[in-house]
């Protein structure tokens, strides 16, 4: 056979520089964050855009305060278990509570297809209204566009909020030390699945509901009871093993965190093995984790399983020894693997 120097092997690995943006820079994977790194960050450098959390932290007078914003895309608009307009309101209070605020004022922008059905768009505004009396939030500013039929996919919205930090500590990637213990705040990828489901027509066999839901009564439990939360992290696009290397990587430390401990219901377990899916990486919209002192761990664990949205809280790991900015897993076999980003997400337009 004739030698053929062109011969060669491709790596798999996607190609790290890109003239375009692609659908997989919003996934909040490793795409996203290079965009970030690339364009955004050097653009508006200043410290509360260097410490990476959820929201900004301000001080106005004497008074600090939580601000965030974020936007929404999901696709279809209705899911089992919420729709465009809970993920909005829901979204921008559980960033407020992981910058450890009390969410007080949100702001909504709402950017409309031409022909979007006047009920449909007042199905969304029912769901926002509903969701801010039961979180206690006003929705107190906005604005509206249409775009021409074909170029908005029926409704984009965009939220932002305020909201006061009451008590003294620092909740950032910043504050995580050695030995502090890693909670997680239920079980794992059920919006997702159901989000993925009503998109493609799919039926299981067990009916799948989104976990959409506010989180800031029991993080505010935890701060009331005066335990030293020192980070948390919603886990919304990348799930639970982005948001763990996101944390890792920021704060310079190693988080090691058990298989057998997070929860993942049989039901998604089963959609994951069908379509190839891993659920550590399934966004959420109702789960988060908490990083304290393990000492304090216990206490924490109890305060959460008194509300609903946390009832399945769980120790899952901790902040160990080992090569910093990384995240491993011990396995169900009892292997040890790396968990890093992926380059974008598994499903695109989730949230």
């Amino acid at each position: 056979m004739p030698h053929d120097k062109t011969f060669g092997l491709d790596c798999p690995l996607p190609v790290g520089e890109r003239k375009q943006v692609l659908l997989a820079h919003g996934g909040g994977g490793r795409l996203m964050h290079d965009l970030l790194d690339r364009c955004i960050l050097p653009a508006f450098a200043n410290p509360q855009l260097a410490a990476r959390h959820d929201g900004a932290v301000l001080t106005a007078g004497n008074v600090r305060l939580a601000f965030t914003t974020d936007s929404y895309v999901v696709r279809p608009l209705f899911f089992p278990g919420g729709d465009i307009g809970t993920l909005a309101v829901n979204g921008a209070i559980n960033d407020l509570a992981m910058c450890g605020a009390r969410p007080a004022f949100l702001s909504a922008g709402l950017i409309l297809e031409e022909g979007l059905p006047l009920d449909v768009l007042e199905r969304i505004i029912g769901s926002m209204r509903r969701c801010a009396l039961a979180a206690g939030v006003e929705v107190v500013t906005g604005d509206t566009k249409v775009v021409d039929k074909g170029k908005g996919d029926g409704v984009f919205i965009n939220t932002a909020g305020i909201g006061v930090i009451e008590h003294g500590f620092t909740i950032a990637p910043a504050s995580v030390r050695a030995g502090d213990a890693i909670l997680l705040s239920g079980d794992l990828g059920r919006h997702g699945i159901a989000v993925m489901a009503a998109r493609e027509g799919l039926e299981f066999e067990s009916a799948l509901e989104s976990d959409c839901a506010p989180l800031a009564a029991p993080v505010l439990a935890l701060l009331e009871a005066g335990l030293d939360v020192h980070c948390m992290r919603d886990l919304t696009r990348g799930g639970l093993a982005t948001a763990l290397v996101e944390i890792a990587e920021a704060a310079g430390v190693h988080l090691a965190v058990e298989e057998e401990r997070i929860a993942v219901p049989e039901s998604v377990c089963g959609a994951c093995e069908i379509l190839g899916f891993d659920p550590l990486y399934l966004a959420n919209e109702g789960r988060f984790i908490v990083l304290l002192p393990g000492p304090q761990s216990g206490r924490a664990l109890e305060i959460l399983r008194r509300h609903q949205v946390s009832a399945g809280a769980a120790p899952i790991g901790q902040v160990a020894p080992g090569p910093a900015k990384m995240v491993t897993l011990g396995t169900r076999i009892g292997a040890r693997r790396i968990l890093d980003m992926l380059s974008g997400e598994q499903l695109p337009r989730i949230c």
